[in-house]
């Protein structure tokens, strides 16, 4: 399976990226192709559950997640705890698991990281794509922390 780990520095607190990040559907302002809904009435906390679906028109496919570990920061000085959010991925194209940490640094500021371990289905694609999939993965995800970066860093 894919793995892979990508992280930025972000010039804005823990906490305030995290609300950003866990606000599921403002994720299609980042990832290309993609609009993000959550399914039932929680958005937050372990069970909850929401759908990506990437593409354009009827060309796409749908990446269904459920939250199975949430760990809020615990403040934005450095040392406080850092905050942890692990997904796991049960669609028909994407399955695996994504997880995202955010870390508090000095000066209001903080580093997130992400990180992926996939299989794509077919599944022969991924055990002779990997290393494709990887470096295709870790540029999407790197352009996507850029963008999460910009948006909470301009509040």
């Amino acid at each position: 399976m894919p793995r892979f780990t990508v992280s930025r520095d972000v010039r804005a607190p823990a906490t305030a990226t995290w609300e950003t990040l866990v606000d599921w559907p403002r994720h299609g302002d980042w990832v290309p192709l993609t609009v993000l809904r959550v399914e039932g009435e929680r958005a937050g906390g372990v069970g909850a559950r929401f759908v990506a679906r990437t593409g354009v028109g009827p060309l796409g496919f749908d990446d269904p997640m459920t939250v199975v570990t949430w760990e809020p920061p615990g403040g934005d000085d450095p040392g406080d705890p850092p905050g942890r959010c692990e997904i796991t991925k049960h669609g028909r194209v994407v399955h695996g698991s994504a997880a995202f940490s955010v870390t508090p640094l000095p000066a209001l500021r903080c580093r997130v990281e992400w990180i992926e371990d996939v299989t794509v289905s077919p599944r022969r694609l991924t055990r002779y794509a990997g290393p494709l999939v990887t470096l295709i993965g870790r540029a999407g995800f790197a352009a996507t922390l850029r963008g999460l970066a910009r948006d909470v860093e301009r509040r």
